[in-house]
């Protein structure tokens, strides 16, 4: 039976809003060294006497976290410094670049110097707008679209999700026009519009996809070609020399594409940028956009030189 830490009994008991709040002073000194009352009081919107309340409890929590500084008015964190939450290294690499909720739309500031790829496609939100609720609330949308292989149609969908690829984003979705699940991109779509009275078949539901539903479990191993293997396995902290991935079938030459994995059966890419090989390139069989991976070749001889139609 597993045993609570006393501490995590205590932090369990707070208010939601308490702990949140507890969090962010937790966050500031674990990754930017410091935390003044201000911090809090701006975060929150509360007084400075509501923040110092909230900084006398997190010293009470733990008070080997943090040393006030009475020159600067400012706590430090400690050598001994340990988290009380679990941060996400995602969530924390996002508020550091893109800041933590203080400012509004284009206000947000990073929290230390960073740089990041500009994003050269992004959904209007106008477009993004109806598809989320049509999603959230299990609508169909008429939309106007504009496809490689058809060019400008009206067409309906039932959206399913939201997939981002690193190139662009698109949304999962029932096309009623050729009766089966596709990606339809954001940027090519015209005033979507919400069928309020348009009930959704059986076969329209998201438990119908079955490239959705269908998730693949990738081994992936360090390049058999790269000058350094060991530096590889670092990177991807892989101490047993395997990273294992589990991807949706329809997503799953996107996601290869985009993480630059050599799919080829005799690891035949070469390249410093191919630093992971797919250990067994069979584990794409089925999955309808595996040709999108890097090397891929399927093992249907039929269908080796059959390129993928895009949407």
């Amino acid at each position: 039976m597993a045993v609570t830490h006393p501490r995590q009994e205590l932090l369990d008991r707070l208010p939601q809003a308490q702990r949140e709040r507890l969090s962010h002073i937790d966050f500031k000194l674990y990754f930017l060294g410091e935390l003044r009352r201000s911090d809090v009081a701006e975060r929150f919107g509360t007084g400075p006497a509501a923040a110092t309340r909230d900084i006398a409890q997190y010293r009470q929590i733990a008070p080997e976290n943090l040393l006030l500084d009475p020159a600067a008015k400012v706590y430090r964190s400690t050598a001994d410094f340990a988290p009380l939450f679990e941060h996400a290294p995602l969530r924390v690499l996002t508020a550091l670049s893109q800041g933590f909720g203080e400012g509004l739309g284009d206000d947000l500031k990073p929290m230390v110097r960073c740089e990041f790829p500009t994003a050269l496609s992004l959904p209007p939100v106008s477009v993004l707008a109806p598809i989320s609720r049509a999603i959230h609330r299990g609508k169909a949308v008429r939309l106007t679209y504009t496809s490689v292989e058809s060019g400008r149609t009206e067409r309906e969908i039932v959206p399913l999700a939201l997939v981002d690829i690193g190139l662009r984003w698109h949304v999962r979705a029932y096309d009623r026009r050729r009766k089966g699940f596709r990606d339809f991109v954001f940027t090519r779509m015209e005033t979507p519009t919400v069928l309020e009275d348009s009930p959704i078949a059986d076969e329209e539901g998201p438990n119908q996809d079955d490239q959705w539903n269908r998730v693949i479990e990738l081994e992936l191993v360090p390049h058999p070609e790269h000058p350094r293997p060991e530096v590889v396995l670092m990177d991807y902290a892989m101490p047993d020399g395997v990273l294992r991935v589990k991807v949706r079938a329809a997503n799953a030459g996107y996601m290869l594409r985009r993480w630059n994995i050599d799919c080829s059966p005799d690891h035949s890419q070469r390249g410093l940028e191919y630093a992971l090989w797919l250990r067994d390139p069979l584990a794409l069989y089925g999955a309808n956009n595996a040709q999108l991976a890097p090397g891929y070749r399927d093992p249907r001889a039929e269908s080796v030189d059959k390129p993928i139609r895009a949407m």
